[in-house]
């Protein structure tokens, strides 16, 4: 099945190889495209990005100015090819387990009328970019929890929930799965882990102010819009932490 994976970069030089070699490694599970969008980096990571693509023809590099990783986003969705079945995402600093896209598209296969997987995280604050796997004796949780990379999304369910909602500089992608779930779509949720969230001092989310203002107006409007119309779905038992593990909160 053609799988087009979606990455936005902004000055991820040091990561974002890792990030793509975790990808190219499960070429033999999908179809692979991965849509790289440069987000104006000022580093080295479009360079980075180049020295993937010789050996590695799925991926695919642009360039834009800087304009968020909300823009960003949707413009990797214009870039999907018309022959891309399922979609996902990956931003530039994680990593995607070995084995979780032929776990996750076998439900697709299996069913063709499934229109999203929902899978697990791990949240690590090590990792080894040799193995792109945790460290040894890091700290880690596993959750159920709210990011894009955590689905695999078929391409009429894209298609139909349509693109990010700019008006949020961040808490786009919270929105965006909260409208996906309150629609209704045919999901499973299995217990893959579908990747490794890289803690490290650069997270966006750790613009702590910022971002819980816009994590909660993206809630906010998930009631608002519940209220409105009480056909929509609830997002209830969606999300939930798997396994605490040593994991230290920072």
């Amino acid at each position: 099945m053609k799988l087009s994976v979606i990455m936005p970069v902004y000055n991820r030089e040091r990561y974002v190889v890792s990030a793509l070699r975790s990808l190219v490694r499960q070429r033999d599970a999908a179809d692979l495209d991965i849509i790289v969008i440069d987000d104006g980096s000022t580093d080295g990571s479009a360079e980075a990005v180049r020295s993937m693509m010789g050996e590695n023809p799925c991926i695919r590099l642009f360039r834009q100015e800087n304009m968020g990783v909300t823009k960003t986003r949707n413009a990797g969705l214009k870039l999907l090819k018309p022959e891309t079945e399922l979609v996902s995402f990956l931003d530039s600093d994680d990593v995607s387990p070995v084995g979780r896209f032929k776990a996750d598209i076998a439900f697709f296969q299996a069913d063709p009328g499934l229109e999203l997987t929902y899978s697990l995280m791990m949240l690590v604050d090590g990792i080894d970019d040799d193995r792109l796997e945790p460290e040894p004796g890091s700290h880690f949780m596993t959750v159920r929890g709210i990011h894009l990379s955590s689905g695999i999304f078929s391409r009429r369910l894209v298609d139909r929930m349509g693109g990010f909602d700019e008006a949020f500089q961040q808490a786009e992608d919270t929105d965006y799965l909260l409208r996906t779930f309150e629609s209704g779509p045919r999901f499973v949720t299995p217990d893959t882990v579908a990747l490794y969230y890289r803690r490290h001092p650069g997270n966006m989310t750790k613009q702590a102010d910022t971002s819980l203002r816009e994590f909660m107006r993206a809630i906010h409007k998930s009631m608002r819009r519940r209220k409105a119309d009480p056909s929509l779905r609830g997002v209830e038992g969606i999300f939930d932490v798997k396994e605490l593990a040593n994991w230290r909160f920072m």
